[in-house]
């Protein structure tokens, strides 16, 4: 891992923080980035890591980031996009689904990783050398714990695009693999969520779990860890469930 240059997004969220935190122990020179919010700088000063901020679900803002991470810090080699989630959102019924939101979320959780994905992989092919992680969930595979049909529908597209850049960038040297977390208290909606299932509630989800707890945001980033590493350069288009044996 040494020397390669990382870009991690989503590190406001405790996973993306995990994530980059552990890529720089592991010797990579790891740039972050999220919405240009304060909680972005405030991340960033907790990590000690250099930031370049974006709307990562709007193309020119992308480019933009883009054109000052290169100038910056050189070209990624590997991409983590651990940036999506929910924004906020809860589940509605079917009829109550407004396309605002809809797309608000897609935009967060597919549109960021393709935009990010077609500026960073031209470079990498060109090295013939790279690895990208997108974080989908298992809602990617199933449905959604949250009832937000957004979501579950946003987190099984992630899944095919990964799927579908991998077929196209593996010749090229470049892994294209997804980690689905399961149920892990990582950020305000992760922790809102496992309140309202109450006592009852959380001990039914708990006792559906192999391990018998809930995850930890160091748990997806020792999988981020392995499959940006040059051990796994003859592992792409997979889905890794992280999610302590429930899949």
């Amino acid at each position: 891992m040494t020397a390669r240059i990382a870009l991690v997004t989503g590190v406001v969220g405790g996973i993306g923080a995990a994530i980059a935190a552990r890529l720089a122990r592991a010797g990579a020179k790891v740039i972050v980035s999220d919405l240009p919010v304060d909680a972005l700088e405030e991340a960033a000063k907790r990590l000690d890591l250099p930031v370049c901020a974006a709307d990562l679900g709007d193309p020119a803002s992308v480019s933009e980031m883009h054109a000052q991470l290169v100038a910056e810090h050189g070209t990624p080699e590997i991409l983590v996009n651990a940036a999506g989630g929910v924004r906020g959102q809860v589940g509605t019924p079917l009829e109550e689904v407004r396309p605002e939101a809809w797309h608000q979320i897609f935009a967060a959780n597919v549109d960021a990783s393709l935009y990010l994905c077609q500026a960073l992989a031209p470079a990498m092919k060109q090295s013939g050398w790279g690895r990208i992680v997108t974080i989908s969930s298992g809602a990617g595979l199933r449905p959604s714990l949250t009832g937000i049909h957004a979501y579950t529908a946003a987190k099984h597209a992630l899944v095919g695009l990964t799927k579908q850049l991998s077929l196209e960038l593996a010749p090229h040297g470049i892994t294209v693999n997804s980690i689905a977390p399961g149920f892990v208290l990582s950020n305000p909606a992760t922790q809102r969520q496992w309140e309202a299932y109450g006592s009852e509630g959380q001990a039914q989800l708990v006792s559906h779990i192999h391990t018998r707890r809930l995850g930890q945001p160091e748990d997806i980033a020792a999988a981020a860890a392995f499959l940006t590493s040059q051990e796994a350069g003859w592992i792409t288009a997979q889905i890794l469930s992280v999610d302590g044996g429930i899949t």
